[in-house]
């Protein structure tokens, strides 16, 4: 089974979570700058015209499509290079993938997800059916 991690970080620790996924052989996926507030509700600026709040902070979400026997060495790897210990440090979410489908090829499943050099390859895993 094919799982979805999504990952909302601190735009500051994208490059070490980046570098850390790539270590362990993650290729595969995506990113981009989104904006929001949990429970650390915002950030207070000191300006010209005083103290505000700014309450919609810029996150990076990097979303990575993966075999299941990856997960958990992936959140691992994710928790230990985004980590700060200070509110705002992100979130993780972890969902089911139904099916997957690369266009070029019409590989389905667990094909479709695999490059050269990826962390199944790394392990030396055979390619596994859908």
């Amino acid at each position: 089974m094919l799982k979805k991690i999504e990952a909302i970080i601190r735009e500051d620790k994208v490059n070490d979570v980046k570098d850390a996924l790539e270590k362990i052989g993650i290729v595969g996926l995506n990113m981009f700058e989104i904006r929001g507030h949990g429970r650390q509700g915002g950030i207070q600026l000191l300006g010209r015209a005083g103290t505000y709040q700014v309450n919609m902070l810029t996150k990076i979400q990097i979303n990575i499509v993966l075999s299941d026997r990856n997960l958990e060495e992936t959140i691992q790897t994710i928790l230990d290079s985004a980590y700060t210990g200070e509110p705002g440090d992100g979130l993780l979410f972890v969902y089911p993938v139904e099916e997957v489908i690369r266009v070029r090829t019409r590989e389905r499943g667990q094909d479709a997800v695999m490059y050269p050099g990826d962390i199944d390859e790394r392990k030396g895993r055979a390619k596994v059916g859908h």
